[in-house]
């Protein structure tokens, strides 16, 4: 049985050196910035890619935000999803509940419309507002199993074989589909796009929705960045004549014995 997989990624800027924050305190600020996908999303979508193909099933990528959201959107269809859906709103009035009310939407109209989802794959939490919901969120409207914190989905016939680690080790969890997994980064290594990939991207179909209810939001106060941890510089000597202090050194946090 080929299993149709909707994958869902979110622009995010890519805060590779200092994180700032916007003069509002409610989003990051990427004026100096590019944006990307997180870690958890790319893995996200190598696990998508890797279930459609081991069965001929089909990937659909969906993203909320504004329309430069697709330029996320042609990234993952260049590495083997085969169409893609921007539902286009403001994210910035948007809060979780709203994301996951309108890929509820999204996958309800594509059932109706002959288009079923055995699995919806996710990112286990959002790479710049963090809030750990959209999942759980989904997965309560969509009435479907959900897990999160995966690093590894298998399809075994009608059910989900999810992998992830647990305190004492992996834990494996047995889903039946359809269902809801939000992955985290580590189980594969996402891989990176051809020029053929690419080629083909461009031509992928994206369809556009626009959202017909009003965004109830986030209920954020403001984002906050933690206090900067104070470093110091104890410097041990010059030359041969810092060699015993550097013993000294190792000795007392446990490096070598003396």
């Amino acid at each position: 049985m080929a299993t149709d997989v909707l994958v869902c990624i979110k622009r995010v800027p890519d805060v590779s050196g200092e994180v700032l924050l916007a003069d509002d305190e409610q989003s990051l600020d990427a004026r100096h910035v590019g944006f990307t996908v997180s870690p958890h999303e790319e893995c996200a979508v190598e696990l998508a890619t890797q279930l459609a193909e081991a069965d001929g099933g089909s990937v659909t990528v969906l993203t909320v935000g504004s329309a430069d959201a697709v330029e996320q959107l042609r990234g993952a269809l260049a590495v083997g999803c085969t169409d893609g859906v921007l539902v286009e709103a403001d994210t910035a009035t948007w809060g979780p509940v709203d994301v996951a009310a309108a890929i509820a939407d999204v996958v309800r109209s594509r059932a109706e419309a002959g288009r079923s989802y055995d699995l919806v794959l996710l990112g286990n939490d959002a790479a710049d507002t963090g809030d750990f919901q959209v999942p759980i969120r989904l997965a309560h409207a969509l009435d479907r199993p959900v897990v999160t914190g995966i690093s590894k989905v298998e399809i075994d016939g009608g059910t989900a074989v999810a992998h992830g680690d647990g305190p004492d080790g992996t834990e494996v969890y047995e889903l039946p589909l359809p269902a809801v997994v939000a992955v985290m980064e580590g189980g594969v290594s996402p891989r990176y796009p051809s020029i053929p990939g690419r080629m083909k991207a461009k031509r992928a179909p994206v369809e556009t929705v626009t959202p017909q209810d009003e965004p109830r939001g986030s209920g954020r106060v403001r984002l906050t960045l933690p206090p900067r941890r104070a470093s110091t510089v104890q410097v041990l000597g010059r030359g041969p004549e810092a060699a015993p202090a550097v013993v000294d050194l190792l000795v007392e946090i446990g490096v070598v014995a003396r």
